[in-house]
């Protein structure tokens, strides 16, 4: 059984967008949420905005019964933001699969005796995995949400996020993932060709231009994106796995259902399995 399962799948999405107490009450979006978690292996999920810090624990625990098959656990970064709106990012993961080695809160790059300045409006969460049963073994996360107006220089920092972990933890495999705003009016030209992560080719942007990750029909833009680095990650990507996953047309809903849910698709991507683990496990 284990050799039919070629994949592990790492999807970002927004599906819980503005999740707090009322979402979790909603019996139908939970239904839903539940069927898009317990499609993958790992999971970030944006904008919880829960301040007693119980919706997550409540979703684990359904999931878990939804999913009787895999253990699920979680991360999740503080609570985030620069005023009184404040969000949380939660890593979702199964447990039987991947081990968390170590994760980590960007900080707030402020006061004075430095020389950089805190652009973000929520500092990335970062998460080191390690994961037997893929061809990378190790593997980083760097989960962001960027604000829409300061996308552009969002993304351009995030390449000093990248170069701060390459040096914390000695390692390259890294999947830069979220609703970074990365399309439409928000990113000009200009903005493009001055983006390092877009201008160092070595990142890999695998969600492209033209992809829609937005419900609403009269919308078309990419703002949720998956960008990998490092060989043994651009390597172990399933070729033509990466996409927007449209759970309005997967599970046969309107327009308003689907954006009772989130105004944003899911985005995910495959990675390949290691089937010397599987035979071992096998024997």
């Amino acid at each position: 059984m284990a050799l039919c399962w070629p994949e592990i799948s790492l999807p970002v999405t927004n599906a819980l967008k503005s999740f707090g107490e009322s979402k979790a009450n909603n019996k139908k979006v939970m239904g839903i949420l539940l069927k898009i978690l317990s499609r993958c292996d790992l999971c970030l999920i944006q904008e919880v905005r829960d301040s007693k810090g119980e919706v997550i624990q409540a979703l684990v625990k359904d999931l878990n019964r939804f999913d009787k098959y895999n253990p699920y656990s979680y991360v999740e970064s503080e609570r985030l933001g620069r005023k009184a709106y404040k969000e949380q990012y939660v890593y979702i993961y199964r447990s039987n699969v991947l081990k968390v080695k170590e994760h980590y809160q960007y900080p707030k790059l402020e006061g004075k005796g430095t020389n950089e300045t805190d652009v973000f409006s929520r500092g990335p969460f970062i998460i080191h995995f390690h994961s037997p049963t893929t061809l990378v073994k190790d593997f980083v996360l760097i989960g962001q949400h960027t604000s829409p107006k300061t996308a552009m220089k969002e993304l351009d920092e995030l390449y000093a996020v990248f170069k701060r972990i390459y040096k914390k933890w000695k390692t390259d495999n890294v999947i830069i993932l979220g609703d970074l705003n990365a399309g439409c009016s928000y990113i000009t030209t200009k903005g493009w060709r001055a983006m390092r992560l877009r201008s160092d080719p070595k990142f890999h942007w695998l969600i492209g231009d033209e992809q829609d990750t937005t419900v609403r029909e009269k919308t078309h833009c990419a703002y949720d994106r998956i960008i990998v680095h490092g060989p043994e990650v651009v390597s172990s990507v399933v070729p033509a796995s990466a996409q927007p996953f449209n759970f309005k047309e997967r599970f046969h809903l309107t327009e308003a259902e689907a954006l009772e849910v989130s105004d944003h698709f899911p985005v995910e991507v495959d990675l390949k399995a290691n089937h010397r683990y599987f035979l071992r496990h096998e024997l």
